[in-house]
């Protein structure tokens, strides 16, 4: 089965319908450029912002915007300023529970479910429950018809490539391989306007 074939209009109306009733709002674009434009006018200036590792955002320049503009106060950047060997903890609390957390997931059935997989589950705290707001940007190349078939697209499709981007983002040797050591599936939120995911109608991401 291809993992990355953009979504029917069908498929995504099917989605979105799914998401609403499991209290998760969703926004569709046609471009990473107006994804980025959405997410801009969402997140108010001087927020706290904790921008989740994503290569969709890298991708359209969020991760950018967020962390080098001065006009959000970025998480990450307050991360990068600690020691982890002495200030680990401080380091814990600080992404568990930021105002804004954005980013983007892995797949999402037709049925409304949102998957999510991590190594370390460094991102999962504020997407579970610490952060007020949640923002996933997310290709519709993402969108499968079932929960099996998102295990699938994890396992076999974007685990091999997540390994290779670490391979070559981290200088690792061949023989290391990434994990899926925590797996978020996310059936329906509690907090009203909490979780937004925005659509995207090209392929970002893995």
């Amino acid at each position: 089965m291809q993992w990355n074939t953009l979504a029917t209009d069908k498929s995504i109306k099917k989605t979105v319908a799914a998401l609403k009733d499991a209290n998760i709002e969703s926004v569709i674009v046609e471009t990473g450029a107006e994804a980025k434009k959405k997410i801009l006018e969402m997140i108010p200036k001087k927020a706290e912002v904790m921008q989740m590792t994503s290569i969709t955002l890298d991708t359209i320049g969020v991760s950018q915007e967020i962390n080098e503009s001065g006009k959000y106060d970025s998480v990450r950047n307050k991360l990068y300023k600690l020691d982890r060997n002495t200030q680990h903890k401080e380091m814990q609390q600080l992404g568990a529970a930021p105002d804004w957390s954005i980013g983007s997931v892995h797949a999402i059935t037709e049925d409304g479910k949102v998957l999510i997989a991590s190594n370390t589950g460094s991102q999962l705290p504020g997407y579970v429950y610490g952060s007020s707001h949640v923002i996933w940007v997310v290709s519709t190349q993402k969108i499968v018809k079932t929960l099996e078939d998102g295990m699938k697209r994890i396992y076999d499709y974007v685990l091999p490539l997540e390994t290779k981007r670490a391979r070559k983002a981290y200088g690792l040797p061949d023989t290391f391989h990434s994990n899926v050591s925590k797996l978020l599936i996310v059936n329906k939120e509690v907090a009203p306007n909490r979780i937004t995911i925005i659509f995207v109608k090209e392929k970002l991401g893995l």
